[in-house]
C-alpha cells in the first residue's frame, strides 16, 4: 500500500521513503514498556520478597536502582542521540532494557535482580530522550502536537495498565512465577520493538553519514561527547535523587554537595563552549523561554502530582482496608479520561496550548480539593470509597491536556539538532521532581497517619495543592505575556 504524501519521511540524498505513522508506533511501544516497568513493579514487590527472600532494603533498591539509572542517563543519552544518531541509540536502549528484563525474570537472588533493574534503567534512559527528539525531528506543526497527544495517551494507558496486567499475571501464574513472567513479558515486547525499529525507523543521521563516506565527501569530524560534563551532571543528579529515594540519615548530606557539583558543571560547560567545543548541554538551551518555563512548570508539578495516587493507595488500601485490585480500579477512570483528553487536546494546542496548561493545573487543584471533601464524607457519613472515582476522574483532564500541551510548547523553538538533549533535560527535571515528591508527600502522610488516614490524606493533598499553585502561577504569567497559544509556528524539515 502506497504511503500518503503527507505521511512520507524522505531522507536527503536518498530514494528511501518512510511512513511517519509507523515511526510513531515504533517510538511509543518502548515508551509504554519503560513506563510499565515503573508502575507495575509495586504490585510485584510482595511476591518478589517471598520468592527471593528479599529484605526491605533489597526491595527499596528494586525501585531506586531503576529510577536512579533512568534519571542519570537521560541527558547523556539525549546528547549521544543528537550526535551519533537517534535511531541507533533508540535501538541500543531497547536492546539493553530487553536483555536486562529477560535476565531479571531468571534472577536467583535479590542482588542479581537489582543489577538487572539498574541495567533496565540505563536502557530506558538511553531510549527515552530519542522519542522526544525524533517526534520533534519528523513531525511538525499540528502533526507534532497530535504526536505528543499520542505520547500523552500512551503514558496514561501505561501507568494504568501496568499494575493491572502484572496483577493478572501474578494471579494466573501464581506468586512464585507471576512476577518472573511479568519481567519476561517485557522482554517479548522488547524483541518485537527492536524488529520494528530496524524495519521502520529512518536512521537519517546514520544513513547520511554512510552516504557521505561512500561518496568520499565526508569531512572527518571528531565526535565530542563532553565526558567531564557528563560525569559532573550525572554526579549532581545522583546527589539530588539518592537522599529522597533511600531516605537514610547519611543521604541528606549529599544535598549540599549537589549544589557544588551543579556549580562546577555550569562553569565547565561555559568554559567548554568558550573553547569552541560542543558541551553536553549547551546552556543557551535555557535561553529558549518556552523550554525553560515549560520545564519548570512540569518539574515543579511533578513534585506534587506524582504522589497523588501513592496517597490514594495508602488511604484506600491501608486506611480503608480495600484490596489492591479495588485500589487500582478507583483510579482507572482517571487514567482512561487522561488518555481521552490527551487526544482531545492534540488538535487545540497550537491555538490554545498555554490556556490548556492553566486550565489543567486548575483541574488538578479542584480535583484534589474535591477528593479531600469526599474523604471526609467517607469518614463522617460512611459512604463508599468508590465515590472517590468521581473527583479523581476530573484529574484526567489535567493529566491528559497538560502533558501533550506542555511537551509540545517546550520544544517549539528548540533546534532539531538539540531535540534529544532537550528531551533529556526536561525528563530529568521531572524524574527529580518525582523522587522529591514521593519522598516528601509520603513522609507527610505517615507523619499524620496517627491522627487518622483521612487527616493524613488531607495534609498531604493540601501540600500538593500548594505545589501545584506554584506551577499555576508560572503558567498564568506565561499565558499573559505570550498569549493563549503557540505564537511561533512549529517548523521542521518535514513540514507538510
Amino acid at each position: 500500500m502506497p504511503i500518503p504524501e503527507r505521511e512520507q519521511i524522505r531522507i536527503p540524498n536518498s530514494e528511501l521513503v518512510f511512513d511517519r505513522r509507523k515511526v510513531l508506533v515504533v517510538l511509543l511501544v518502548p515508551l509504554a514498556m519503560t513506563l510499565m516497568a515503573i508502575s507495575s513493579v509495586n504490585v510485584a514487590l510482595p511476591t518478589i520478597q517471598i520468592g527471593l527472600d528479599a529484605t526491605s532494603a533489597d526491595l527499596q533498591w528494586v525501585l531506586a536502582g531503576y529510577a536512579l539509572a533512568f534519571g542519570v542517563v537521560l541527558v547523556p543519552g539525549g546528547r549521544m542521540g543528537d550526535v551519533l544518531g537517534r535511531g541507533t541509540l533508540f535501538v541500543v536502549g531497547i536492546a539493553i532494557f530487553t536483555l536486562a528484563s529477560i535476565a531479571g525474570g531468571f534472577a536467583p537472588d535479590p542482588l542479581f535482580l537489582n543489577i538487572t533493574r539498574f541495567l533496565m534503567g540505563i536502557g530506558a534512559g538511553l531510549n527515552s530522550p530519542q522519542v522526544n527528539g525524533m517526534i520533534q525531528q519528523y513531525f511538525a506543526g499540528h502533526e507534532r502536537a497530535k504526536a505528543f497527544a499520542m505520547f500523552g495517551l500512551v503514558i496514561s494507558a501505561s501507568v494504568a495498565a501496568g499494575p493491572l496486567i502484572t496483577g493478572v499475571v501474578i494471579e494466573l501464574a501464581g506468586p512464585e512465577l507471576g512476577w518472573r513472567f511479568s519481567f519476561l513479558l517485557n522482554g517479548v515486547f522488547g524483541i518485537i520493538s527492536v524488529i520494528m525499529a530496524l524495519r521502520w525507523l529512518p536512521f537519517e543521521t546514520e544513513r547520511v553519514r554512510r552516504a557521505l563516506k561512500a561518496a568520499g565527501t565526508r569531512v572527518r569530524q571528531k565526535v565530542d561527547l563532553d565526558p567531564v560534563g557528563t560525569v559532573l551532571l550525572s554526579a549532581a543528579v545522583v546527589c539530588i535523587m539518592m537522599p529522597f529515594m533511600l531516605q537514610t540519615w547519611w543521604g541528606w548530606f549529599l544535598i549540599p554537595g549537589a549544589g557544588g557539583v551543579i556549580a562546577l558543571w555550569v562553569l565547565w560547560e561555559r568554559r567548554y563552549a568558550a573553547r569552541g567545543r560542543a558541551p553536553m548541554v549547551d546552556l543557551k538551551l535555557f535561553r529558549h523561554r518556552n523550554f525553560t518555563l515549560q520545564t519548570a512548570i512540569s518539574g515543579i508539578m511533578f513534585i506534587g502530582t506524582s504522589s497523588i495516587f501513592v496517597v490514594v493507595a495508602l488511604y484506600v488500601q491501608g486506611g480503608l482496608g480495600a484490596s489492591a485490585l479495588d485500589t487500582s480500579l478507583v483510579s482507572l477512570p482517571e487514567a482512561i479520561l487522561s488518555g481521552v483528553f490527551a487526544m482531545w487536546a492534540g488538535g487545540r494546542i497550537m491555538r490554545h496550548g498555554r490556556s490548556l496548561i492553566v486550565y489543567s493545573l486548575l483541574a488538578f487543584i479542584i480535583s484534589i480539593a474535591l477528593t479531600i471533601m469526599t474523604a471526609w464524607l467517607i469518614e463522617i457519613y460512611g459512604i463508599s470509597y468508590w465515590w472517590l472515582m468521581l473527583p479523581l476522574a476530573l484529574m484526567g483532564f489535567g493529566h491528559g491536556a497538560m502533558g501533550s500541551a506542555n511537551q509540545t510548547i517546550a520544544v517549539v523553538d528548540v533546534p532539531n539538532e538539540d531535540g534529544g538533549v532537550a528531551g533529556g533535560v526536561k525528563q530529568t527535571a521531572e524524574r527529580i521532581g518525582n523522587a522529591v515528591g514521593n519522598a516528601m508527600i509520603t513522609s507527610i502522610y505517615f507523619a499524620f497517619v496517627t491522627m487518622g488516614a483521612t487527616m493524613a490524606l488531607t495534609v498531604s493533598y493540601v501540600t500538593i495543592i500548594l505545589i501545584c499553585c506554584v506551577s499555576l502561577g508560572i503558567a498564568i504569567v506565561d499565558r499573559r505575556q505570550q498569549g493563549p497559544g503557540v505564537m511561533e509556528p512549529i517548523t521542521g524539515p518535514f513540514e507538510s
